[in-house]
């Protein structure tokens, strides 16, 4: 069941994408993923230059097939899982008989990891003056004043051909300044997130009646205050993410297209070519290491905790279900270090799509 009431720092922290994936779950680097060579942050004609080709808005009307699917087996008892992927062309439509019939024959559904916290409704309320400024950076400073100058100018040439009207943004975090960037420039391009595929398999699922398993770490949140203190005072160093979202940026939206196009089709050669560990090692990353979280450091390691209740679910479901359907981020079925790759050290058969 989805929490109605999650504080406003949760959902900034888990709202932060790795690259070219979405923001439902945590998504890291798959084996063998070669970080972008795009050029870091530039001078103010590189800044010019890289804000000239318009990415050509992708639309993708053909009904795909979609990826195939991981197949994790341990005897005759088989986890199926579904990879996922972010972003698509708004108006692409997915079918997949294979995943329709895997979905009929399961007799459970494993939903992705996901770390909540929930204070409760009255502590939540108690605590909304606490969150009001929490996106500005500390001191009233301005992104120009955090960011390095050739950064700045970069930043400024983008800002202006993706977010033209949107001036209260100079006063953001560099990493809130970064998701808004990353926003803006895919909605230009056609691009949307995940949701219209997670919403025809979830309904897949309710109709075909299957038991339902979350693996949810909820968030310890009786420092709550102090967090959120901390949080609105701290520079969390995230410079960085702001200027590596900046030197990918056009590069992704102009690959967008093929990347889409490669899960629709099932193509796991080109999959496997994405990166999805520089930018949240850049962002997610010096967010989760700064001193704000201090007070509770159970938000450090939160994705761990979930991906561990996940694997207990899995083994599970492989114990007592002849057929199981889960679905999973494809950066994190990718991970030489997620919970495929711990399933497979533990003596399951994982076998991947071809």
């Amino acid at each position: 069941m989805r929490t109605l009431v999650v504080p406003a720092l949760c959902l900034c922290l888990l709202s932060i994408p790795a690259a070219a994936q979405s923001t439902d779950g945590a998504a890291v680097g798959p084996p063998a993923a070669q970080p972008s060579t795009a050029p870091g942050a530039g001078t103010a004609s590189a800044a010019l230059d890289t804000a000239e080709a318009v990415p050509e808005q992708i639309r993708v009307v053909a009904q795909r097939p979609g990826p195939g699917m991981w197949k994790v087996s341990k005897g005759e008892h088989v986890l199926w899982v579904f990879g996922t992927y972010a972003p698509l062309p708004k108006d692409m439509q997915w079918r997949s008989a294979q995943v329709e019939a895997v979905i009929r024959n399961a007799q459970e559904y494993l939903a992705p990891p996901q770390a909540l916290a929930k204070p409760g409704f009255f502590k939540y309320v108690t605590l909304l003056p606490s969150m009001i400024g929490m996106r500005k950076n500390p001191d009233g400073a301005t992104l120009r004043d955090v960011m390095p100058a050739d950064d700045y100018t970069r930043w400024s040439g983008l800002k202006a051909k993706y977010l033209p009207d949107n001036d209260d943004i100079e006063r953001e975090r560099p990493i809130f300044a970064a998701q808004a960037l990353t926003d803006a420039a895919r909605r230009q391009a056609g691009l949307w997130s995940d949701k219209a595929v997670r919403e025809q398999m979830v309904a897949l699922i309710k109709k075909n009646k299957l038991k339902e398993t979350t693996s949810t770490f909820e968030i310890p949140m009786d420092n709550a205050r102090t967090v959120l203190k901390n949080f609105k005072k701290s520079t969390i160093g995230d410079a960085a993410c702001l200027a590596r979202t900046m030197a990918t940026l056009e590069s992704d939206i102009a690959a967008a297209s093929a990347r889409a196009n490669a899960w629709a089709k099932g193509d796991m050669e080109e999959m496997r070519k994405l990166d999805f560990s520089s930018r949240e090692e850049a962002c997610f990353g010096a967010m989760m290491n700064s001193a704000a979280f201090d007070a509770e450091p159970e938000f450090r390691n939160m994705k761990d905790r979930a991906n561990a209740k996940w694997i207990v679910s899995a083994e599970k479901a492989l114990a007592s279900n002849a057929s199981t359907f889960a679905m999973l981020p494809i950066g994190a079925i990718l991970d030489p270090k997620g919970v495929i790759a711990a399933l497979a050290a533990k003596g399951y058969s994982v076998e991947q799509p071809e």
